[in-house]
């Protein structure tokens, strides 16, 4: 029995690490697949950080979030959503800044942070109901997702202002791809990153069960991270370029993405979702590193070494928490 036992974990965790892979590799291919669509129909760099490069690198966390509801794993579900919001700019934020500091326009301070802090206190009180209505569980029910859904569609219309508003952008960059290439990158990263996330759920939930951690550690710890990966490169690669625009705006678009479509459209298309193992303090983690970043970045206009470091310890002291459970 030992062997057999060790054989399996071995087995899952190789699993687990070819499914991230497929994962991060793949969400590569769709980013750059439609990045280049868009600038194939000139539509204005400004937009793609908080749109496709945001969209394309959470696609990872939206494939788990549906396989995670169809297999009835509601803890990796939240966690995969609440996990990633965190990590998003605890870790993946914390460690650029620490790589290289860099400046937010004035447009995302005053506009575009507002409205993630405004859906982040959204889905904390449809969430929070053992909170708030003394309930038993945390549910977010199809009505709720509804409501994420249509805070999404909100945040679609002042996109769209600022495309028809835009002016004087800079000279059109070349697109990689031509339009049938880029169409290709998007089909193939798409099928990869629904295998991808059909290995990562199934074995990391297996290895969990084997070694005894629970799901929610899981999911918060190597789930968010691994799916956050791309996440990561892209922010690095655009504040070396001096693109701080679609550093910063992967980072709120992709947090946007996560708990209004991530986390809304599985609740209305299967059905509610509960929960035991998430709380208030989860919640309170997500919306302290959500109102730092704004601080942050309203104070200084610029998103210091140190500042990068607090975000780092933010994320550890969550961790800790989680462990502590």
């Amino acid at each position: 029995m030992p062997v057999n036992f060790s054989s399996d974990i071995a087995l899952h965790i190789l699993l687990s690490v070819v499914g991230f892979i497929v994962l991060i590799k793949c969400a590569d291919f769709f980013v750059d697949g439609a990045s280049s669509f868009a600038k194939n129909f000139k539509i204005p760099t400004t937009v793609i950080g908080l749109t496709i490069v945001a969209f394309g690198t959470s696609a990872p966390e939206l494939a788990i979030a549906f396989n995670a509801h169809l297999s009835n794993n509601m803890d990796m579900l939240f966690g995969n959503v609440f996990g990633s919001n965190i990590v998003n700019i605890s870790v993946i934020l914390g460690i650029a800044i620490l790589i290289k500091p860099f400046k937010i326009q004035d447009d995302v301070i005053k506009k575009e942070m507002p409205i993630l802090f405004l859906i982040t206190i959204g889905v904390s009180v449809l969430f929070l109901d053992g909170l708030l209505d003394s309930a038993q569980t945390n549910t977010l029910t199809r009505a709720d997702g509804m409501i994420l859904l249509l805070f999404f569609c909100v945040f679609i219309y002042y996109l769209i202002t600022v495309v028809l508003n835009k002016t004087g952008e800079k000279k059109n960059e070349m697109p990689k791809y031509n339009v049938f290439k880029s169409i290709v990158m998007i089909l193939l990263g798409l099928a990869g990153i629904i295998l991808g996330s059909h290995l990562v759920v199934d074995h990391v939930s297996s290895l969990a069960v084997h070694i005894g951690l629970s799901q929610k550690i899981i999911s918060v710890t190597i789930i968010s991270i691994g799916t956050s990966l791309p996440e990561l490169v892209t922010i690095i690669v655009a504040a070396k370029k001096g693109e701080n625009g679609i550093a910063i705006g992967s980072i709120v678009g992709s947090n946007i993405f996560n708990t209004c479509i991530v986390l809304g459209m599985p609740v209305v298309l299967l059905g509610a979702a509960s929960t035991t193992a998430f709380n208030g303090i989860d919640i309170a983690f997500m919306l302290f590193s959500t109102a730092l970043l704004w601080v942050f970045s309203t104070t200084n206009r610029e998103l210091k070494r140190y500042e990068g470091a607090i975000f780092v310890a933010v994320y550890c002291a969550y961790v800790f928490y989680i462990f502590l459970q």
